[in-house]
Formats: structure tokens, C-alpha cells, sequence
């Protein structure tokens, strides 16, 4: 296989690279659990436009070679806020204490993903890795999907630290996630 190269970019600059990311995130999102179509990429791409613009936003391009290689994977998140609607998703309550978010104590991963031929290869882990580099936050959290199919990235979340903290309905049409932590501090 070719090497890889990642790139991370902060806030705005993350905002830029949406036409770089989209193919990976058609191709991914078109397999199974997901058989995403084209009115879910279309509603991707006006979710990203605004989740791009929250708080401590980060994206991590994985690309095949250097430099304007073909994107093989990615992963984006950014800070919950205060007043954020994350854990209300959660189907069995939680404590207020773990629910309370301050707009620096959690980083939410919304996306991580990596294109089939180059799965297995350790590029899920370098995203991961570079995406929550030098944060000064107490948590990261995420959801996965529970299916079968994604029994490599949960195996993956599991190895890394991140624990099962409830079930996550996060909008009405949505499927039920696992709703996952890693803690820092």
C-alpha cells in the first residue's frame, strides 16, 4: 500500500475541505449498517457546513501519498457547548454531574471513517490519534452504530479506552447508537 499522510485543520480551515472529504464520506456511507443515499449525503453536507462552525472544530484528512492525494479517511469533532442537546439523545438518564457540559469539558467525534481497501491498516487509529491531539478537555465522546457490521470499529473504540455509557436516539428518523466515552483526566 501507498503511505498516508494526514492533515489536521482547526476551525475555518476545516470548512474548506468539505469537497475533499465528501467522496470518502459517499463511499463509506453508501455500505452497510448505513446505505446512506443521495438525500442523506445532501443533508451530510448541510450538517457539516454548520457543525463546522462550532467551537474548538477539527478535521483529520488521511490521503494516499502526500500532499493532494486522494482522501482514504477522515474523522471530525468540536467542543460541546454549554447549552448542548447531546446527552438529552440518551434513552436511560444520566446524572446531572455527567450530563453538565461547560464548552471545555467534552470533545464530541462526529465522524470517523476510512474507505475499505484501506481498513485494518492502523488509519482509523492515526485519525483518532491526530483528531484528539493536545486537547485540554476531560472526556471525548462519541456514537457508534451497534449492528454487526461495525463490529471492527467497535472493537476499535474498545481497544483505545472508550466505554459504553447509554443508548443515543439522536433525531427522530435516526437509528439507535451506542453512546461512547473516553475519559482523559
Amino acid at each position: 500500500m501507498t503511505e498516508v499522510t494526514y492533515e489536521r485543520y482547526d476551525g475555518q480551515d476545516g470548512t474548506r475541505r468539505l469537497d475533499a472529504l465528501l467522496p470518502a464520506y459517499e463511499e463509506v456511507y453508501a455500505e452497510p449498517p448505513y446505505r446512506e443515499g443521495p438525500r442523506d449525503v445532501a443533508e451530510f453536507i448541510d450538517r457539516y457546513q454548520v457543525q463546522a462552525q462550532r467551537t474548538g472544530f477539527r478535521l483529520v484528512l488521511a490521503r494516499e501519498g502526500g500532499g493532494e492525494g486522494d482522501v482514504v479517511g477522515f474523522t471530525f469533532g468540536y467542543l460541546l457547548s454549554a447549552d448542548t442537546y447531546w446527552w438529552n439523545n440518551l434513552l436511560e438518564p444520566m446524572p446531572k454531574d455527567f450530563t453538565t457540559e461547560t464548552g471545555d469539558r467534552t470533545f464530541a467525534i462526529i465522524e470517523l471513517a476510512v474507505l475499505k481497501p484501506w481498513r485494518r491498516q492502523g488509519i482509523a487509529a492515526g485519525l483518532h490519534d491526530r483528531l484528539i491531539e493536545g486537547l485540554v478537555v476531560e472526556r471525548v465522546t462519541l456514537t457508534m452504530r451497534p449492528e454487526p457490521e461495525a463490529a471492527p470499529a467497535q472493537s476499535a473504540y474498545s481497544a483505545w479506552g472508550y466505554r459504553k455509557v447509554g443508548r443515543s436516539h439522536p433525531w427522530e428518523e435516526a437509528p439507535i447508537y451506542d453512546a461512547m466515552v473516553l475519559d482523559l483526566s
